[in-house]
């Protein structure tokens, strides 16, 4: 019988909130109570957002219809290149969008200074499997090619993202590196991903009820998402990794994805690639969305932004 796991007392209370709230569980509601209820969640957890000089909505060209996207950034202006930050959100897939994020992306931008745009990318079950990548991939195209709408000279693309984000992270500066973008991918930072099956780790069995995400609410995306278990676009563990960027990987150590994260991290380090791993212990799956309610998730999200800053600072 293993030791209960660590939990930190202001994730503990957290999580006893929430298990008193007698609401409905997400594979119960419509589409819309779903999205609106994650909404809600983030409203209620999350920071509220930092006022930021720049904060500007545009849009891009997609493969099918036109990707909303919103420009972050703490300088009114910046001159000469410099790295672009892509933001992917997480939700599955399914229910995030710009706003559910729009926090986190305020507070990435002004702690990374770095101008951000983070990316709305065709969601599931309206637009399944791979409709959300081939968003992405095109959008980040579009931000390295430097187009006048930006307003910035990208020198190079740093992807990021949170859970589906993580997922999209990783597979997007796959694609780049397959068929390289103006400007490559000079850092990627998937944040809690799904980069492999989390279908049979122990982390799903541990984990799978009672700390945010649960294996059911991940059974719901995956049926709406139906990405294809042999392609890496959607599992993209199974790509070649010999060409990966220089990485963080974060994870969760009370997630029921957590060891899709540990894995990706090992294979990088097998295949020889820079790769720091940070593992924030006591926290659960969306902690950099719990930062009013969890303040200690705060710390986490700094010291992420504190390894990008390094490795970006630090090449190789």
């Amino acid at each position: 019988m293993t030791d209960a796991p660590y939990i930190r007392p202001d994730m503990k209370a957290f999580l006893d909130m929430m298990a008193q709230v007698n609401g409905p569980k997400i594979v119960d509601m419509t589409l819309e109570e779903a999205r609106a209820s994650y909404q809600a969640l983030h409203n209620l957890a999350d920071r509220p957002a930092r006022q930021l000089p720049v904060i500007r909505d545009l849009v891009c060209p997609g493969p099918a219809d036109d990707i909303p996207l919103r420009l972050y950034d703490a300088r009114e202006s910046r001159e000469g290149p410099t790295p672009v930050i892509t933001f992917y959100h997480g939700g599955g897939f399914v229910i995030g969008d710009l706003d559910t994020h729009h926090a986190l992306c305020t507070e990435i931008a002004a702690l990374a200074d770095l101008p951000l745009v983070a990316v709305h990318y065709a969601r599931a079950p309206e637009a399944p499997f791979p409709a959300a990548i081939r968003d992405c991939e095109a959008a980040t195209r579009w931000v390295a090619s430097s187009p006048t709408e930006l307003g910035l000279t990208a020198s190079g693309i740093v992807t990021i993202g949170d859970s589906a984000g993580g997922n999209a992270t990783v597979v997007v500066s796959q694609l780049l590196g397959a068929n390289p973008a103006a400007v490559p991918v000079v850092l990627q930072v998937p944040i809690f991903p799904l980069v492999a099956d989390a279908n049979g780790s122990a982390s799903m069995a541990q984990f799978s009820e009672g700390f945010v995400l649960t294996a059911e609410t991940m059974a719901f995306f995956d049926a709406a998402y139906a990405a294809d278990r042999s392609d890496p676009r959607g599992f993209p563990i199974l790509s070649d990794h010999s060409d990966a960027p220089p990485t963080i990987v974060v994870t969760a150590s009370l997630d029921p994805i957590r060891d899709s994260g540990r894995a990706y991290a090992r294979a990088l380090v097998d295949a020889g690639r820079d790769c720091v791993f940070l593992e924030m212990r006591g926290v659960t799956h969306s902690f950099v969305n719990l930062r009013q309610m969890v303040p200690s998730t705060q710390g986490d999200l700094e010291r992420i932004v504190a390894a990008m800053r390094f490795m970006l600072g630090n090449p190789l």
